[in-house]
């Protein structure tokens, strides 16, 4: 059985998001959009939609990551964040597979440190699909 969460309807560019980016379109918004943005980037397989009110990145149909503004704070989330290495201690969250990372404006976060989690979680849902 797969452990991946799938979304067949997930779609090379959807325009939820882009609504989804407007209607937050604050100093949170802004670091949304920033990693959003590198998530797309990872690659020509990537594909999103909205899944629970929050842009979400998969890799074909199968989720990688995610971003959702809060109040103070924007959450950068990984459907496998628990198989992937944080050498950095950026990941929280105790959960079987999901982790993330919170990001606030008044704090500096290692960005290279939190683009190699997004690679990661790329390559990990990658190599997933390739196994099954």
């Amino acid at each position: 059985m797969s452990r991946l969460l799938r979304f067949p309807s997930a779609v090379k560019e959807d325009p939820a998001i882009a609504i989804w980016m407007h209607e937050h379109s604050g100093e949170l918004g802004t670091i949304a959009q920033r990693w959003f943005t590198a998530m797309r980037d990872c690659g020509d397989d990537v594909r999103e939609l909205l899944h629970d009110g929050h842009p979400t990145v998969c890799v074909g149909d199968a989720a990688f990551a995610y971003v959702n503004a809060f109040k103070a704070h924007v959450n950068v989330g990984f459907f496998r964040g628990a198989e992937i290495a944080d050498p950095e201690g950026l990941l929280e969250g105790t959960g079987r597979f999901m982790r993330h990372v919170k990001l606030r404006p008044d704090r500096d976060v290692d960005a290279a440190a939190l683009m190699k989690l997004i690679e990661a979680a790329y390559a990990r849902v990658k190599e997933c699909l390739r196994a099954e």
